[in-house]
């Protein structure tokens, strides 16, 4: 039996990616600067209120949330067009 000829045996090519990505949303950008400086704050408020402030019943966990909080925006950094 031969082949029909006719029907092609090849897929519908594909839209490929340009190797370059999409830029970021808007918002993007000041959440990200926004997250850093919020930590930075958050330490600083804890450090001049001498532990009293942000959340007293935290005490030094309150350093970890502050730079748990700026890290959050240096992670961002990673992924900023």
């Amino acid at each position: 039996m031969a082949r029909d000829k006719t029907k092609s045996t090849q897929a519908t090519p594909t839209t490929q990616r340009s190797g370059e990505q999409a830029p970021n949303p808007v918002w993007f950008k000041p959440v990200m600067f926004g997250f850093m400086l919020l930590g930075l704050a958050w330490i600083i408020v804890f450090y001049v209120s001498q532990g009293a402030l942000p959340i007293a019943s935290l005490e030094s966990w309150n350093i970890v949330v502050g730079f748990g909080i700026a890290f959050i925006g240096f992670l961002m950094t990673t992924r900023w067009r």
